[in-house]
Formats: C-alpha cells, sequence, structure tokens
C-alpha cells in the first residue's frame, strides 16, 4: 500500500487519561456544541467491524477509549489502511469528540495514521494473561493484558517518592555508594563475584551499602541515605530475589530508640500519602498501622509462640534439645546466640502479622551492633516485622573499633568452620573507624517487602518489573 510499518514521526494532543478527566462527566449537546478536536496514539486493543464503520478501543500508557471510524468520512485509502490494522498495531487518530447511545466518550476520526507494525498476537483480551511463568518472563504482555499490574508498578513509584519525601523532611542527604566491593561487607550473605580486567582484580556485587554509608558518618556527614539494589548470592522464594531493593540511612548522635521511632513515623507517613488510610488489607489479613507498632524481645517473642520458657532458653543444654526437636541440623555445634535465633525464626516469626519490633539479638548473628549496656550476649538490634517477613534491620552501630576488630575475628573463626555467609575482615573499614565515628543509629528498610505489603501482593516477584527467572532449555 506504500504506507511506512515504522514511520519516525507521531503527534498527539492529549493523553487518552486527560481526554477521559476533562470530558467524560461533559453531556452528549455539550460535546456536540465543542466539536472538540483531539490528537491521539496508542495500541489497538478492539475491533468491532459493522461493514463502511467501526468501533475500536486504543490504549497508550495512561488509558483505553473507543474511537468511531467511518469510511465516508476517512475516506477510501484511509479506511483500507484500516482494514489492513491488526490487534496489536500502533496507530493515531485525529477528530472530535462525542458520546455513543450508551453514553461511552468516543474519537469521531477524521483522520488515521500508521504507526507501528506487531507481528505476534496479544494475549487472548477475554482471558487476559494468567500464565505465571509467561507473566514474569515476558512482563510486557503481562503489562498490557492486566490493567492491575501496571497499577502496582505505579503504586511502586509512589512509595519510593513517599519514602524520599519523608527522608528529606528529616533533612536526611541522599547519597551514592559503589554497587562493586572489594571486601564484601555489611551483611552476612554469599556474593556475587565479577572481575575487573585492567586491575586484575575481584570484585563482589554488594550485598549491602553499610560499610561505606559509615565512612560517611566518619566524614561528617551526619545524616545519609541509598536506595538502591543489592545482590545476594541466595535462593529465589516468595520473599527473595537475588537482586532487591534497599534503603539504609545512617544518623549520627541517634541510637536504637531513634531507629524505631523512625522507622514507625516513616511507614504511617508513606501510607498516608499513597494510600490514606492505616487499616489495610494483605491475604486474609487486616494489618492495622494506626495503633503504636508492637515490641518484644526476641526471647518474649520466642516463649509467646511456643510452650519453652525463658529458662530453657537462657540454658545451652536445653536450647540444643530444642533445637532437636525442631529438626535444626546439628544444633550441638551452633553457638548458642545463632541456635537461639534459629528456635526464634522456626517458631514465632511466622506468627509476627501485626506491625512488631522484635529486639535484643544475639551479639553472634549481629557483629556491627553495639552491645546493650550491661550485656554480654545480646545487642541493641530489632528486625521489624509485617505478615510473618522481615522488612527492616536497625542498630546502635558499633564504633568502637577494638570491639569491631574482634567481632571481624569472631566471623573469620565462623567462615573456617564452614560459614560461607559469616562477614569478611575489612581492613579498610577499621582503618576509617579508627578515626572515629559518633554514636549513630542505622537502619535497612526492604523497599519490594513494603511495596508487597502496601500493594496486597503476596510474591516479590509481583512487585518487581523482570525477576529473575530460570533459564529456558
Amino acid at each position: 500500500m506504500g504506507v511506512e510499518a515504522y514511520p519516525v514521526q507521531s503527534s498527539r494532543t492529549h493523553f487518552i487519561t486527560e481526554v477521559q478527566n476533562d470530558y467524560a462527566q461533559k453531556t452528549k449537546e455539550e460535546l456536540e456544541a465543542d466539536k472538540v478536536e483531539v490528537s491521539l496514539v496508542g495500541r489497538l486493543m478492539l475491533k468491532r467491524d459493522m461493514g463502511k464503520a467501526s468501533f475500536v478501543h486504543i490504549q497508550d500508557g495512561s488509558a483505553r477509549i473507543q474511537i468511531y471510524i467511518r469510511k465516508n468520512d476517512v475516506g477510501e485509502e484511509q479506511f483500507q489502511l484500516y482494514k489492513k490494522v491488526d490487534l496489536g498495531d500502533f496507530i493515531g487518530v485525529s477528530g472530535h469528540l462525542f458520546k455513543t447511545r450508551t453514553d461511552e466518550l468516543t474519537v469521531y476520526v477524521s483522520k488515521l495514521v500508521f504507526l507501528s507494525k506487531t507481528y505476534r498476537p496479544l494475549p487472548e483480551k477475554w482471558h487476559g494473561l494468567t500464565d505465571t511463568e509467561t507473566r514474569y518472563r515476558q512482563r510486557y504482555l503481562d503489562l498490557i493484558a492486566n490493567p492491575e499490574v501496571k497499577e502496582t508498578f505505579q503504586m511502586r513509584s509512589k512509595i519510593i517518592q513517599a519514602v524520599r519525601t519523608f527522608m528529606h523532611g528529616r533533612d536526611y542527604l541522599e547519597v551514592e555508594t559503589p554497587m562493586m566491593h572489594p571486601i564484601p561487607g555489611g551483611a552476612s550473605a554469599r556474593p556475587f563475584v565479577t572481575h575487573h580486567n585492567t586491575l586484575d582484580m575481584d570484585l563482589y556485587l554488594r550485598i549491602a551499602p553499610e560499610l561505606y554509608l559509615k565512612r560517611l558518618i566518619i566524614g561528617g556527614m551526619e545524616r545519609v541515605f541509598e536506595i538502591n539494589r543489592n545482590f545476594r548470592n541466595e535462593g529465589v522464594s516468595k520473599q527473595h530475589n537475588p537482586e532487591f531493593s534497599m534503603m539504609e540511612w545512617y544518623e549520627a548522635y541517634s541510637d536504637l530508640e531513634g531507629m524505631m521511632e523512625m522507622t514507625e513515623s516513616l511507614i504511617k507517613s508513606v501510607i498516608d500519602q499513597v494510600i490514606g488510610e492505616r487499616k489495610l488489607p494483605y491475604g486474609d489479613l487486616e494489618l492495622d498501622f494506626e495503633k503504636p507498632f508492637a515490641k518484644m524481645t526476641l526471647r518474649e517473642a520466642t516463649v509467646a509462640y511456643s510452650d519453652y520458657t525463658m529458662d530453657q532458653l537462657n540454658d545451652s543444654q536445653e536450647l540444643i534439645k530444642i533445637g532437636k526437636d525442631l529438626g535444626i541440623e546439628d544444633p550441638e555445634k551452633m553457638p548458642s546466640g545463632i541456635l537461639l535465633t534459629e528456635v526464634f525464626e522456626h517458631v514465632a516469626e511466622p506468627h509476627l502479622q501485626q506491625p512488631t519490633f522484635i529486639t535484643e539479638y544475639p551479639v553472634e548473628v549481629s557483629p556491627l551492633t553495639k552491645l546493650i549496656p550491661g550485656q554480654d550476649r545480646y545487642v541493641d538490634r530489632f528486625e521489624f516485622y509485617i505478615a510473618g517477613m522481615e522488612l527492616a534491620n536497625a542498630y546502635s552501630e558499633l564504633n568502637d573499633p577494638v570491639d569491631q576488630r574482634d567481632r571481624f575475628l569472631d566471623q573469620v573463626a565462623q567462615r573456617e568452620q564452614g560459614d560461607d555467609e559469616a562477614q569478611v575482615f575489612d581492613d579498610d573499614f577499621l582503618l576509617a573507624l579508627e578515626h572515629g565515628m559518633p554514636p549513630t543509629g542505622g537502619e535497612g528498610l526492604g523497599i519490594d517487602r513494603l511495596v508487597m505489603i502496601l500493594t496486597n501482593s503476596s510474591t516479590i516477584r509481583d512487585v518487581i518489573l523482570f525477576p529473575l527467572m530460570r533459564a529456558v532449555d
């Protein structure tokens, strides 16, 4: 037909949602009198041919609208062009707005242009795209076929913006720290390894930005935060993706209590900004963000959701018996603090449905955290839970370089005993710490999991646009 299948230019005067917002409430008579002219572009989603006229739905990135094309108005050449257009093709139309007998806002087309050809058919319109594997592998089809998916990711963007607004309101400075580290650190996890050819050195995709952000605190930047990706070479589950988004923040002269207040204020502020009500559905639950968040120690929660007593948890031999009862592998070989944390995760973690702070973690699982004053076994740390998921982890940060060196050495011993998630000795961070770090509160918040909660999504894959998938054979 002599028509370019992939032309360079297109033009529009309105997004479809603008047309709907501005003119959907107008009456037929008002639209007839005003003769509002618009030029719209979009993907063809539905055709209803009636001989020399057709009703068609097109969809742009904002919404969908009906258009009416009649041969007598657009002429033989353009009508024949329209007849060649398939579902999924992109077109542009110009014309005036009117309402049909069923009161549907419609564009009466006077001109049609072809914008782009599609070779493959879209998912069947009545059933959408329901195959989970296809939805995640071909997210573009998921976004086309399932409008609620696009709404989830629009909500994700609003949540992150609301988080930034809150942090800026607290006078925090947003920073960027390296994504490739010469030494993996800041969390207990297996890293991904890469290699820099010019320097001939292995580097590690970061598992956490913590040790770099603390260097900024040492350098006098008293309130810093970073929203970015972390990478952990671990399994895939409803709560885990090897590449995920975190926010970490550090505040000089703050502590765990400051981080607790910050967390509760942040989450309530985000909910107020993007949702507007503080009682939210999540699966079969109703989550209550109105009342103050609950607080329990790790041992108190373990006792509350089991038949075990505090005396049993404090006795190393009794703790080993509990570990065996729960099916924990080789509990007698574990340091007591690590075993206690495993017991907590088995018996208490699934029951932490409403927003809850869990405090007083064992020192063995907290190598970067200050001890609770007067204690030698427990540190000033909390993890924050909603719907049985850990969303945040916070410390009164360890700033004693001698103590930090001993903790790193303990981590090295754990690695030598086979724990490949234990942290690596980091001389360069110790050098920075020896120059002095003020008392500091710090925290990491899982952005993906927060989005899961606020969008009522049951799996992390529903809130990550392109989750990692197994290779197709």
